[in-house]
C-alpha cells in the first residue's frame, strides 16, 4: 500500500498527520506537487515535483496509484478517477469518497463551479477547523488499520 497526496493545496496540518502516520504504520507516502515541498528525512516519505500545468499532478497520481493505495485530495475529479482505479480516497477534511458518494460530489462541484462562473457564489470553502483535522486523522487511522498497516 502507498499513500499518494495531491500536495499543491494540502494544508500543512494534514501533511504533518500524514508524516506521522507513514512513520508509525511503515507505509510509503508520496506528496506530488508542481512546486518544491519539504518533507522529513525518511526512506518512507518523498516529494515528487511535476511540471506546472493544468492537472499535471493529478494525472501523475492517477498513473502511479495502484488498486488498494490511498489518495488524499480535495480535487473531486481526481477523486473520481482514483476511485475508478480502485484506490481509497480521503479529502483533507476527512471525507471518505466512495463509489456510492462520488457522483453526487461531482454533481455538486459542477453546480458550484457554474454558480461561481455566473457570479451567484463567491469565495471558497471556509478555513479548516480542528474538528476537521481530527476527522481526517480518524478516517486515515481506520483506513490504515483496515488495510493492516
Amino acid at each position: 500500500m502507498h499513500i499518494w497526496v495531491d500536495a499543491d493545496a494540502c494544508p500543512n496540518p494534514i501533511k504533518e498527520i500524514l508524516f506521522r502516520a507513514a512513520q508509525r504504520c511503515k507505509v510509503q507516502l508520496t506528496l506530488v506537487a508542481n512546486h518544491r515541498i519539504q518533507v522529513p528525512s525518511s526512506p518512507l516519505i518523498k516529494a515528487t515535483q511535476v511540471e506546472s500545468g493544468f492537472d499535471v499532478a493529478d494525472n501523475y497520481i492517477v498513473q502511479q496509484a495502484d488498486p488498494g493505495d490511498v489518495v488524499i485530495t480535495a480535487d473531486i475529479p481526481l477523486a473520481a478517477e482514483a476511485i475508478e482505479k480502485g484506490t481509497e480516497v480521503i479529502s483533507p477534511r476527512g471525507e471518505h469518497f466512495t463509489q456510492a458518494n462520488i457522483r453526487q460530489r461531482l454533481a455538486m462541484r459542477n453546480l458550484m463551479e457554474e454558480l461561481r462562473t455566473i457570479g451567484e457564489v463567491r469565495g471558497g470553502p471556509p478555513s479548516m477547523s480542528n474538528t476537521e483535522r481530527q476527522q481526517f486523522a480518524n478516517v486515515l487511522d481506520r483506513m490504515l488499520a483496515k488495510k493492516g498497516a
